[in-house]
């Protein structure tokens, strides 16, 4: 049987085709799954989607219709696919539950002190001879707060970091995490939290409930010299109001891996094409803001895990077993 991978990146490519080596042939392709790619699947019976793959309604019936019976998505994410109908159409829809929380962790940390310490002006005023250090201040955290939005493995990971920098840690999630409290959290209410941090990370899943869980009004709550780090999905934050906030010169720094409409911009190269979303055109004229793409589980160690889950989930699949990972069907079936 071969399988067929959509949006591979190239680093990616040569562990994929490594890991289902002695299992199945795999067919890698660098376009996302969405509308228009859908019908390449047809003939595949098992799909692997990334994470900013569009599983909607009518990609969903395009796949089913062209003999698809199981996708098997190299993400912990799944807010991009409609489970719903994937259960209606009879498909059977497996993610990645876990992977290197460190990978995202330390990411999100790189973002907080390269805008604290404000790192890409400097690189860039070097590669000019330029080595004036006005505008370069930055602050010790240490004794300083760290406020961290969703406390699970990442949350804990980042916190851990926090610690051993010697700051103060707030957390708010719906959960308190033990190992968090025993390195001296104290969780609070996310108004709390927002007032009083001088460096906010967020590390929650992207959910009705959370969808611009930092919105207009959290923004004004937070510090005019607040840090905001966001490593985990765009949606969290209403990108306009952010905008309109870091407009009035609030913030020392944004540091963004995730952008709420990135599907369609990020991983691909937009370089020689005009990028009409005016919101994200402005957003990385901020000198105070650092823009990346989706890159923080991006390291060999979560790469390799969520490939080698993913083969498991495939496996999985083929021998009727049911694992965590399985999020369709709901139960399992007789």
């Amino acid at each position: 049987m071969e399988i067929l991978a959509f949006g591979v990146q190239s680093d990616e490519k040569p562990l994929i085709e490594k890991a289902f080596q002695g299992h199945h042939d795999v067919r890698c392709l660098d376009v996302f799954l969405n509308e228009d790619t859908a019908p390449i699947a047809a003939g595949y019976e098992i799909v692997s989607s990334s994470v900013n793959a569009t599983l909607n309604n009518r990609v969903l019936q395009t796949l089913a219709a062209g003999g698809t019976q199981m996708i098997a998505q190299r993400s912990t994410g799944f807010n991009n696919i409609d489970l719903q109908v994937a259960e209606r159409l009879g498909l059977t829809v497996a993610r990645v539950s876990y992977y290197s929380p460190y990978s995202v962790a330390e990411f999100a940390w790189t973002l907080a002190m390269a805008v604290n310490r404000r790192i890409v002006r400097a690189s860039n005023r070097t590669r000019d001879f330029d080595f004036r250090l006005d505008g370069l201040m930055g602050r010790d955290l240490r004794g300083r707060t760290v406020g961290v939005i969703g406390t699970g493995k990442i949350g804990e990971a980042f916190t851990r970091i926090a610690h051993g920098f010697g700051m103060r840690l707030l957390g708010w999630d719906v959960t308190e995490n033990p190992a968090c409290t025993e390195l001296g959290m104290k969780y609070v209410d996310k108004g709390e939290l927002l007032a009083e941090a001088d460096l906010v990370s967020l590390h929650v899943p992207l959910l009705p409930a959370t969808q611009h869980l930092i919105g207009a009004e959290a923004l004004r709550t937070m510090k005019d010299d607040a840090i905001l780090v966001n490593s985990s999905r765009g949606g969290l934050i209403d990108t306009e109001a952010l905008v309109g906030e870091l407009r009035a010169g609030r913030f020392t720094g944004v540091g963004l891996d995730v952008y709420e409409a990135e599907a369609g911009l990020f991983f691909l190269d937009k370089s020689l094409e005009v990028v009409e979303d005016d919101t994200l055109a402005r957003l990385v004229t901020f000198p105070n803001v650092v823009v990346t793409s989706h890159q923080a589980y991006y390291t060999v160690d979560a790469v390799g895990q969520i490939i080698d889950t993913t083969v498991r989930n495939v496996l999985d699949y083929q021998a009727g077993r049911r694992s965590e990972n399985v999020l369709v069907p709901a139960e399992a079936r007789s």
